[in-house]
Parts: C-alpha cells; structure tokens; sequence
C-alpha cells in the first residue's frame, strides 16, 4: 500500500508542478478583476487521468491477471495525475481545502482502523451485501453524470452536484459508504492472513485500500467545495 501511495504522490506532485503556472495565471487573473479558469495542461490531465484510472481499473477487475503488480502501479501513476489537476482545480476555488482534505481523508482511515481493530463493527454477508449495492449504485450515478457532462446540452443529475442541503447530504452519504467500506478492505487482509492466502494476494489488498482512500479524498474535497459556497 506505501508502494502504491508512494506512486500516487509522486505523479499527484509532478502534475501539480506542471499546472501550477496555469494555476498561478488564474490567481493573476482573479487580481485583474478577471474571471479564473483551468488552463489547458491542468484540463488535460484532469481527463486523461479520470478515464484512464477508470479504464485500468476495470481492466484489472474484470481479468483478474496473475501478476498484477504493473496494472496496479499504472493505475496508481493515473490516479497520481487525476488527484494533481482536480486538487489544483479545488486549491484555485477554495484555496487550503487539499491539504484538509487530506488530513481528514487519513483520520477517517484511523478511525475506521481502529474501530475494526476494537470489533464495533462486524462484518457480516448482509454487511457486505448492503455496502457493496450502495457502492454500486453510486458509480452508476457518477458514471451516467460524467456522459451526460461529456454530452454537449445534455440535462444534468440534478442536486447532487449542488451545494444545497441535497448535494451536501448526498456527499456526506458517499463518505460515510466510502469510510464504511474501509471495513471490507480491513476484513479481507485478515481473513486472508488467517487463511494463509498465497503472498501475491497483498498486492490485490493495497489495491482495494487506495482505490477507497483516493475517492474518499475525492469525496471530502467536493464536500468541502460545497460547504464553502454556502459561506
């Protein structure tokens, strides 16, 4: 899981070197009294990485590869480019909400840790069936939201995106299934350690603890960008 973070990090940080001239043009901008917006670099890189981590995901997912250790390091370098542009695109409308939101990403996975650690929440098949159908669902509601955004006129999901009491409820919902979900992730290392699962199986448990930690991030953020514009 470091090896994997370790990835995301890097290219999170060389992204953000790259975008932050146009970042920094935006702040120029917003003194001239003009309007701010993404630069190009940081657009492209916002869509590169948001589709190609979604297609390495699924790639990953549905072939099951034997060794899976280099699908999982392109994913993290794509996951590493899509958190660069989409934080910098966050810092440029709420300057400060990053680094929040990574503090509080890492406490949420603290807690979660060690409230499964504690055995407050037993995992159960009903457990597994509730949260894996509200994850689901979701990526069904993001995934028709982001066609429909690529569709020029198209109509929108309306109010989940929103800063109104439905938009700010829905994200505190997805946190809450994201942090939640940290519990599967928990209860499959362990059961595989106790089951004495082949070693190669490591590499398919840090994988399904940075797919969480980077949407809950992701998550956060949004929550956060919501909540500012109700300032």
């Amino acid at each position: 899981t470091g090896m994997l973070l370790m990835v995301v990090v890097f290219f999170a940080a060389m992204t953000w070197m790259i975008t932050w001239g146009e970042i920094q043009a935006n702040y120029d901008a917003v003194d001239a009294g003009l309007q701010p917006t993404a630069g190009g670099w940081t657009i492209a890189f916002l869509m590169v990485g948001s589709i190609a981590s979604l297609i390495v995901a699924l790639i990953i997912w549905f072939t099951r590869p034997e060794n899976p250790q280099m699908l999982m390091f392109t994913y993290a370098g794509f996951e590493g480019m899509l958190l660069g542009s989409f934080s910098a695109i966050a810092e440029l409308m709420v300057p400060g909400v990053a680094i929040q939101a990574v503090g509080l990403t890492f406490g949420i996975f603290l807690t979660m840790l060690g409230i499964y650690r504690m055995g407050l929440i037993h995992p159960s098949r009903n457990f597994y069936i509730a949260i894996s159908s509200a994850m689901g669902a979701i990526f069904l509601i993001y995934f028709a939201s982001f066609i429909l955004w690529m569709v020029p006129g198209a109509p929108q999901v309306p109010f989940i995106h929103g800063s109104g009491v439905i938009g700010i409820g829905f994200s505190l919902f997805v946190i809450g299934i994201a942090a939640l979900s940290f519990v599967m992730d928990f209860d499959f290392i362990e059961k595989g350690v106790e089951n004495g699962a082949p070693r190669k199986m490591e590499w398919w448990a840090a994988f399904g603890l940075l797919v969480t930690l980077v949407w809950l991030y992701i998550e956060i953020v949004r929550l956060l960008l919501k909540l500012a514009q109700r300032r």
